[in-house]
């Protein structure tokens, strides 16, 4: 049997350029961030990945070292067949474990709240706010405060907030900028938020993180992190083009289910509200009007009874002849009164039909 010593000197050469090959077009986005949030999640990250060697490691050196130690042929080895318990080993197997993951989850814990993805970032500036839609297989965003929209592309100040709103017009899929950090999902008929930030200039890819299609390869975009001079002379460029996004023109850029990478495109003016607009078109009738059940069954209800009430109005001198013909008035108005009822109940079921729809 080669021992170990002589078959690691062998080996270790051999690793180490084969790690290093590895790591030469290694150029990891998560590792290397350029925004608070990348760097940040960073941290995070790695502390999370040490806490966890704590107890990797050592196992594993442990393994390799007892399954030497006790090898077969190893007769100077303590044997000892009727060996079953340690107090010392239970209480390190079991006490280091447990404080691990007790300091995991009080990261964890702080860590979730600190980078909530809805939390806004605090900063001196005006974010810049953005509407991101996903298509078929493209990104459309819309700058509302700008009045303009672009397609596959975004700029924005350095050292500036950026206020996301994202939401689909198409399947499900899933918004990230990993220099930036944080991957966040856009669903139809639905809005979720990220707030982001870039601490240096420069050019970050963006993409769509999950499949969505046969485009999904093609699916991603450029964020240009620029000054603030920078990002003035681009809002001039892009307004002074012609295009305007309306409903129509949104229709048609989604109508295009592009297979291959969508060509960046401006859009100088935009239609106002566009936005809520795809959201709530995905809706339907049956979706997010919960408050509203109850009002519209109310409203069905009080109009059934203002309909019944009307229906059964009688004029000021018709009170007169009640007076002089009281069993006759007696008797139209108990049949009043039944009338009365029975269209009540017809109207409150019609309310609560309508509520339900």
């Amino acid at each position: 049997m080669i021992p170990l010593k002589t078959l690691g000197r062998f080996l270790r050469p051999g690793l180490l350029f084969a790690l290093s090959v590895f790591l030469t077009g290694c150029n990891s986005a998560i590792l290397d961030p350029k925004g608070q949030i990348g760097q940040d999640e960073k941290t995070l990250l790695i502390t999370a990945t040490v806490l966890m060697l704590l107890v990797v490691v050592p196992v594993i050196i442990m393994t390799l070292a007892f399954a030497w130690k006790y090898r077969a042929t190893n007769t100077k080895a303590r044997y000892e067949p009727n060996w079953s318990h340690s107090t010392a080993i239970e209480v390190v197997v079991w006490s280091i474990p447990c404080m691990i993951v007790l300091v995991l989850a009080v990261l964890t814990w702080r860590s979730s709240h600190a980078l909530d993805p809805y939390r806004p970032l605090e900063s001196d500036k005006k974010p810049v706010v953005i509407e991101a839609i996903s298509l078929d297989w493209k990104w459309l965003f819309i700058y509302p405060e700008e009045n303009i929209a672009t397609v596959n592309e975004i700029t924005f100040p350095v050292n500036t907030p950026l206020n996301f709103k994202i939401t689909s017009d198409s399947v499900m899929n899933a918004f990230f900028i990993p220099h930036l950090g944080s991957m966040i999902y856009s669903m139809t008929g639905m809005e979720t938020k990220l707030h982001l930030i870039a601490n240096e200039t420069g050019q970050f890819p963006g993409m769509s993180s999950h499949y969505s299609g046969a485009g999904f390869s093609k699916m991603h975009f450029t964020a240009n992190s620029v000054t603030e001079a920078q990002y003035q002379e681009w809002l001039t460029k892009v307004r002074a083009g012609s295009s305007t996004l309306n409903k129509d023109a949104f229709n048609a850029l989604a109508a295009e289910k592009n297979h291959d990478w969508h060509p960046v495109t401006y859009f100088g003016t935009t239609e106002t509200g566009l936005f809520n607009w795809v959201v709530e078109k995905h809706m339907g009738d049956n979706n997010h009007y919960g408050m509203d059940h109850k009002a519209k069954g109310h409203e069905g209800m009080s109009h059934g009874d203002a309909a019944g009430h009307e229906g059964h109005e009688m004029p000021a001198d018709a009170h007169e002849g009640h007076a002089e013909a009281a069993p006759a008035a007696e008797a139209a108005a108990a049949e009043h009164a039944e009338h009365t009822a029975d269209e009540h109940a017809a109207a409150g079921h019609t309310g609560h039909a309508g509520s339900g729809e």
